[in-house]
């Protein structure tokens, strides 16, 4: 029987969601660019964070059960890989490859000082929080100074979305319920979530070469 069954519901349909935008970026977008392999990178954490961190929720949420010792820890760290995969994704839509790889190399580092703390010093949700928050600002700057450039309608609805991921994190800070007991705040912010995920996916396939019909 699920103990928290809306969050990990909710956790779970995100988890799809992102999957199948991993796999529709990875089927239609133009084969070698490196914002398709990172735009992949970035929806298939996310399906893998919610579906770690959902199972958590719904079955092992004892912090002392061996699984939830297992299952968290990957649940930080497929976040903290979302959050190279937004570091990268936006170097590519400012800078040249050259400085794409130097900001990559320097995510890659930042990633796995975050893994080992995650592993060897605390596993608090905070510093999930610490390490996404600053690549999801940088993402959100690289989008605009991209729109600014291009003027492509496509790439507002992904701003759009990026603002409202920092929406959906002010509700779960806030634990702002749509129903006390059947609809949490961690559920409210997973609904949120997935709107926001789907306007990240719409520009996400207009940038890796997929027009619309």
């Amino acid at each position: 029987m699920m103990t928290e069954p809306d969050v990990a519901l909710t956790d779970y349909g995100l988890a799809i969601e992102s999957a199948v935008f991993a796999f529709l970026i990875y089927r239609r977008g133009i084969r070698g660019q490196p914002l398709r392999t990172w735009f992949m990178v970035f929806f298939g954490s996310i399906s893998l964070a919610s579906l770690a961190g959902g199972t958590v929720h719904g079955f092992f949420n004892d912090e002392q059960a061996a699984v939830y010792a297992i299952l968290w820890p990957a649940t930080l760290i497929a976040i903290g890989l979302t959050a190279l995969a937004a570091w990268t994704i936006g170097a590519c839509l400012l800078f040249s490859p050259k400085i794409v790889r130097w900001i990559t190399a320097a995510a890659l580092v930042e990633f796995a000082g975050y893994s080992a703390c995650v592993l060897l010093l605390t596993d608090e949700f905070w510093i999930a929080v610490a390490i996404y928050v600053p690549a999801a600002v940088f993402l959100l700057i690289a989008l605009v100074g991209k729109y600014r450039r291009a003027q492509d309608r496509e790439i507002v609805i992904g701003i759009a979305g990026l603002f409202l991921t920092f929406v959906a994190a002010a509700v779960q800070q806030a634990e702002i319920p749509l129903h006390p007991a059947y609809f949490n705040h961690n559920a409210f912010y997973h609904l949120i979530q997935g709107v926001a995920l789907f306007m990240l996916f719409w520009t996400a396939r207009f940038l890796t070469g997929e027009r619309k019909a």
